[in-house]
This record gives structure tokens, sequence and C-alpha cells, in this order.
């Protein structure tokens, strides 16, 4: 597997650092609200990776933190009249509500800022006695000049930072580029005690501190959004190697950026979506199906057309499925035939593909194309007249690859609603008496209704499609 590297800024060969198993830290949410759209890709695209590492045989780690303490949320608080831990609490139960409905699994640790302020504190004193952080006034500053390889990973010297970086009056720090590791406490701010009197963590110092603590001082993938490469994961590699002495991560990964409608998100803009607004309208497993749709580091545009073909393109994948369980309830049990033992050996060509797309740098585009191309030959071959063996070793693959994508795992039949299977024997009667005008109306009332039906020697299947609700202005 190939992986591109923004630290190398190159695909490199995946090697984890103890064979067989990989440590892994994303960057979570800072809890103060819903997570929007351009917050869902990161943790979309990376969960799909642990996903795929644990298909391929790895005992994957995964770490994802909560920001619990920071700037936005203690503003946030203040609106709201709560305590920052109140608004921190609510939040974090309100992305593992819609995390779960985009099918994002939670990581095996989650870990949160106030939870480590002990070690955060530990982790920036040694900052201090090495000669790589100072304190001004109850401010603790990492010194940059001190970490020669500053820049690093976004192929920025000093030098070129310093020049860009301005520098607001009576400024504590001594160089342009050195940020807050402890920031003293304001009026009314929530605070903790420290060597350098109350205050509380900088933002950058949290996922140092709780990648170390709970994965080691080198980890084997660190990813994120594109927007956090400088300065936050700048930042981190200066500090943790800084104190460790050791590299910190050995691969770093980073998708690119959403548009809205081929524009920057922005809520001046009124183009600001929080997947709590997008899923009025769309399933959660829709918002995923867009979000793997391309290359994770190539940029994505989100619109409801692009919305709209998404939802169509898993109903494919959905009906295709419910056809192949429709046949596993009906079908004979007969002996595999010659030319369905050829179809068998073809479903490994397409498999094949869909393992050659994500060992490219988790290219799950590639990857879906295979699927749809799996699903195209399985409509094609596999009817009421073929082998159980057959049904049941194509639905199989369907399942297991859709699956590593975090893909149908719904049951594709719902409850129906009692009175929409009285049409449906309706249907079936005005059928067998020939009154096809009668049968013509009813089809049409469900399809309105949003199921949709279809007549097989083993019976009528009645597939169920999404309905549009209360539509966002996207």
């Amino acid at each position: 597997m190939k992986l591109y590297n923004t630290l190398t800024r190159k695909k490199e060969e995946f090697v984890p650092l103890v064979p067989g198993e990989v440590k892994m830290y994303v960057c979570g949410p800072t809890v103060y609200n819903y997570f929007h759209i351009g917050n869902a890709r990161p943790f979309t695209v990376f969960d799909t990776l642990r996903r795929y590492l644990e298909y391929r045989g790895y005992k994957v780690t995964y770490v994802q933190n909560f920001t619990d303490i920071d700037d936005k949320i203690i503003a946030r608080a203040a609106e709201e009249g709560i305590s920052p831990g109140e608004i921190s609490e609510k939040y974090i139960e309100e992305y593992y509500k819609d995390a779960a409905a985009l099918g994002i699994r939670k990581a095996d640790i989650h870990p949160r800022v106030t939870e480590n302020v002990e070690e955060i504190i530990a982790f920036v004193q040694k900052l201090i006695d090495k000669g790589f952080a100072y304190e001004v006034n109850g401010d603790v500053y990492f010194d940059t000049t001190k970490f020669h390889e500053y820049g690093k990973l976004s192929k920025q010297s000093l030098e070129d930072l310093e020049a860009g970086a301005r520098i607001e009056v009576n400024e504590v720090k001594r160089n342009p580029m050195d940020f807050a590791l402890w920031k003293a406490q304001k009026p009314g701010e929530q605070a903790w005690d420290s060597p350098w009197g109350k205050g509380r963590p900088g933002w950058h110092i949290e996922c140092s501190v709780m990648s170390t603590k709970y994965l080691g001082e080198t980890i084997d993938i660190h990813a994120g959004g594109q927007d956090l490469i400088f300065p936050h994961h700048e930042n981190e590699i200066a500090q943790s190697e800084a104190c460790t002495g050791h590299p910190f991560a050995r691969y770093w990964l980073h998708n690119g950026y959403i548009t809205i409608n081929d524009e920057k998100m922005s809520k001046s803009k009124g183009n600001f979506f929080t997947v709590r607004d997008i899923l009025k309208e769309f399933d959660g497993e829709v918002i995923r199906f867009f979000l793997l749709s391309a290359h994770y580091r190539n940029p994505i545009n989100f619109s409801r057309e692009l919305m709209e073909q998404s939802q169509s393109a898993l109903d494919r994948l959905y009906n295709a499925k419910g056809n192949l369980e429709h046949l596993l309830e009906n079908v004979e049990d007969r002996m595999v035939r010659d030319e369905e033992r050829q179809l068998l050996a073809q479903w490994k060509i397409y498999k094949d593909k869909f393992i050659e797309a994500m060992d490219d740098d988790l290219n799950t585009a590639d990857a879906i194309a295979a699927i749809f191309e799996l699903v195209k030959e399985i409509n094609s071959n596999v009817k009421g007249t073929s082998s159980k063996e057959l049904v049941q070793r194509s639905y199989a693959l369907l399942v297991e690859l859709a699956g590593v994508l975090g893909l149908l795992n719904k049951r594709n039949e719902e409850a129906i609603d009692p009175d929409i299977l009285q049409l449906v024997e309706e249907r079936q009667k005005a059928r067998k008496e020939k009154n096809f005008a009668l049968a013509d109306k009813i089809r049409d009332e469900l399809k309105e209704k949003g199921f949709i039906l279809k007549d097989t020697p083993q019976g009528v299947q009645i597939m169920k499609r999404n309905e549009s609700g209360t539509k966002p202005q996207f």
C-alpha cells in the first residue's frame, strides 16, 4: 500500500513501525457547535482508511481528540450563559450522533484536553527545561528559532514565515512565529493551576501530548484536513520532536478542501452547512458516499446536484443488494454450472481492482468504480435461474467491498407500512384479473409514495427509495 506523505511530498510504501500494527492519530473537533461538511470529510476519509487497514489485516489503534477548552467554546458558553464544560459536553454528544449517521466509527480512544491538563503541564515544563520554551507574565511560548527544522511540513523557511507574520502592538513574544503552549487566565475564564500561574493549554500542545500519551513518542499516521498543515501540524512536529528527540509521525496525511457550489464555505456568504443541516434532507450514508466519491486529496465541490447524484448511485447499490437478498430467499439450491464458475473467477477481478485502487493512496473513487463494475455484471448474470452458491457469493462480495467503505450497512427491508403492502396486494390482484389499467395506476401511486415495484419470476419485489424532506438552501 502506498500513501502520499505530506512531509516528503510523494507517495511512499506504507511500512508501519511495528509489523502488523498501526498507530494512528486524527485531529478531532473543537466542540462548540455541530460539525460542518468540511469537518465531515477528514472524519469520514480517515475512518475509511482505518477500516481498510483493518481489512488488510492490521491491528489499528485509532485516537481522535476532542478540543473541549478553547476561545470559541468560552465565547459560546458566555453567549448561552452556561459553563464551557456544559457546552463541550453537549456538542460531544451531538458529534457522536452526526458521526454515527455518517457511519463513522468511534475511535479506540477519544481523549479530551481537560482530562489531560496535568500531562500537558509536564510536557510544557520539559520544553522549558530543554530551552525550547519561555515564560512571560504567565504565558508560555515555544521558541521556533530553537527548532532548526521548523517549516519542514509546510515547506516554508522560518525566514519566509516571519516575513509574512504580523506582530501585534505590545507583543511579548521573542519571535513573530513563536506560539503559545500555555495561556495565562483572563478574568472569568476556566483555568488550572500551573508553575506559571493559573491558565489553560494552548491549542497545538494538546495533540502532541495526547498522541504521545496514548500512542507513544513516534506514531505511524497523523492525519487531518489540509488547513491544519500550517500552523497546527507544523507546531505539533516542532514541540513534539523538541521534547522527545524522536520523529513525531512517519506519515502525514491531509485531505483537500470542500467548496460549496464552487465557492469557499463561509458563514458571511450564507453557504455554511453543518452535517445536521444536510441530514434534514439526505441520509448520512449519502453524505458518506459523496465524500468518498472523489480522491481524498483532491478538492471536492458540494452541491445539491452532486448530492442527488450520490443518492441515485447509492440507490443503485442498494437495489443490487436487495435483488440478491430477494433471490437468496427464493432461488432453488441448484448445482453450480461451469459458466457460473467462470463468473465467480471474474468477480475476483473486481475485488483485485478494488484493492489496487485502495492500495494506491486510498483511491476511493476508483474503488467505488470497481464496485459498480461488479454490480453491472451481477445484474446482468445473476438471475432467478442461478445457483444458490452464485447468488450467495455475489452477495457476500458486494457487501464485503462496500463494507470496507462503510456503505450498504443498513437493512434493505425496513418495516414497510401495512397500507403499502395492501396496495401491492391490490395491484397483484388487478394483474391476475388482467385489469392492467388499475395495476398501472396503483404502481404509479406507489412510486409517488417512494416505492418501486419489480416483477420477478419469484414474485414482486418492493424497493424503497429515499425521499427528500425539508430542503436546506444549498
